[in-house]
């Protein structure tokens, strides 16, 4: 390679420019960790049923989910830095909204706002990056720091919020991401550059109401098999989504500007990588939701307690997300994912080992080997998804990146969280009663309200049967997680390390791995 192929370096207003872009990553990552602390209290104080707090909680993962690919694209049209800086300006007024809410039904509207207020961000953040930093080393360096001040958020969030609604009012927690986002609209124009696809057509509006019709009723049947089980009307809310999605396909076949150009899927390691993101968020995503649960209702720990359990877990991610992209210069994509896959399916054998009455120190390092092991998963496929577009499509690869890990985490809760309810719901004892066997949550109510010897022996039926449920879905994803290693270091070893320069012959990229 010629100095004059080399790829363009970054400036130190390019890494000034990264800076910026992670800010509002880490707040809203902590935004969303305080939330679920600060429900209790705003349930409370606006007086919101139980169905209401599902939707303050749901209606800004459905708007969320529904409008990325719709976002990603229309940054595409009409600039990634406009649609950022507007993203911006409306998720402030979203949240001074949410903040200052008087009725469960303002706040699950000011909710959804800031759900498509923040599809509007990670597309055009990974985006502007992949355009920002064109040298791939530098590329994967700064998806890893992005990703590791999303990680950053979840590790204080449950710190920071304990702390504010001691000390201020519920709304307190939506105000956390605006501050970050009042420098990003002032930084904003002068760090980031613009970009917009020169030959980009309008938006085809019958696209977009496709893809939500697709989209909203699939995520909606996964989210109800997760809390309730398999019935009809989710089951049939997840055929009409996939209906729908079918006629979303192939409109996109017939138009010669489509929102989704279906064409990005023809490149291997694009599909791969994207495949990849899906299958282990399904797998490794799911998990977390069992060991939070066996942290706070099996081991008895409090919110604040179970979150700082988890703090080893968030460091092993934010040093995986360091160390992947600096050792995927001189050992293969294919490789070094596959490699970290194997650590993950450890951890995951290790929360096998755990009971109910011992073995918080097991789960606890599970879950670290867990988060360590998915590091290049989650680094090296968001490079490659962003690496294989091209630069007019960008902002669609970021949003059908993004999009993957929604549906791969949505999937993964549904399909083991049902698993494990089964299980759980077997291993109980004859004579336990019902409101016991719907959900562990159940079983630790009944339990305390009871009291005296025969609470204690529900309790400890019920977490029992609980950590049964953790051990066959861990299983289940083990086995699963080795065939995905599989096929992507199958699949994926024709793409080199990243430092090996583009054109060498491949004997010398050969060279180039450990």
């Amino acid at each position: 390679m010629t100095p004059d192929t080399l790829p363009e370096r970054a400036t130190r207003r390019t890494w000034a420019g990264l800076v910026v872009l992670s800010l509002p990553t880490l707040l809203i990552s902590i935004d969303v960790f305080v939330l679920l602390l600060a429900l209790p209290h705003l349930s409370a104080d606006l007086g919101a049923d139980s169905n209401q707090q599902l939707w303050i909680m749901d209606s800004y993962g459905f708007m969320l989910s529904g409008f990325l690919v719709t976002m990603g694209t229309l940054g595409d049209r009409i600039g990634r830095r406009r649609l950022l800086l507007t993203g911006a300006a409306a998720f402030s007024l979203a949240s001074l909204a949410a903040a200052y809410a008087s009725s469960p039904g303002m706040l699950i509207a000011a909710r959804a706002l800031l759900g498509i207020a923040g599809a509007t961000l990670a597309p055009s953040t990974l985006s502007l990056l992949s355009h920002m930093f064109k040298d791939p080393r530098q590329r994967g360096a700064a998806i890893g720091v992005w990703f590791m001040c999303f990680m950053s958020g979840a590790a204080i969030g449950p710190v920071v919020g304990g702390a504010m609604l001691e000390r201020f009012w519920w709304g307190s927690a939506f105000l956390l991401g605006i501050p970050a986002m009042v420098l990003l609209l002032i930084l904003g124009p002068l760090l980031l550059p613009e970009y917009k696809a020169p030959t980009a057509g309008r938006l085809d509006l019958a696209s977009v109401a496709l893809s939500l019709a697709a989209i909203l009723p699939v995520v909606y049947g996964l989210k109800e098999i997760a809390r309730h089980g398999w019935a009809v009307v989710p089951v049939a809310s997840l055929l009409v989504g996939a209906a729908v999605g079918l006629v979303f396909v192939r409109r996109q076949q017939t138009l010669t500007d489509p929102l989704l150009d279906l064409r990005l899927f023809r490149d291997r390691a694009f599909t791969t990588a994207l495949g990849s993101m899906f299958s282990g968020t399904l797998l490794m995503g799911a998990l977390m939701l069992f060991i939070t649960q066996y942290l706070q209702l099996v081991r008895g720990l409090s919110p604040l307690h179970a979150g700082l359990w988890m703090l080893p877990a968030v460091g092993a991610s934010m040093l995986s997300f360091a160390l992947a992209p600096m050792l995927a210069r001189r050992i293969r994509p294919a490789r070094l994912i596959g490699y970290g896959l194997v650590v993950s399916v450890g951890g995951l054998l290790l929360l096998t080992q755990a009971s109910a009455a011992h073995g918080l120190a097991t789960v606890v390092t599970g879950f670290a080997l867990i988060n360590l092991g998915a590091g290049p998963m989650v680094t090296l496929s968001t490079d490659l998804v962003m690496g294989a577009a091209p630069v007019e499509h960008k902002g669609s690869a970021a949003a059908l990146n993004e999009t993957a890990g929604e549906f791969g985490y949505a999937l993964g809760i549904a399909v083991l969280g049902t698993i494990g309810t089964a299980v759980y719901r077997l291993r109980l004892p004859d004579g336990v009663p019902a409101a016991a066997r719907d959900t562990l949550a159940g079983a630790d109510a009944l339990a305390r309200g009871t009291g005296g010897e025969a609470g204690e022996r529900l309790l400890t039926a019920a977490r029992t049967a609980y950590t049964s449920g953790m051990h066959v879905a861990a299983v289940i994803a083990a086995v699963l997680l080795t065939g995905v290693a599989v096929l992507v270091v199958r699949l994926l070893r024709h793409v080199p390390p990243t430092g090996a320069p583009a054109g060498e012959p491949e004997p010398e990229r050969q060279k180039a791995e450990v």
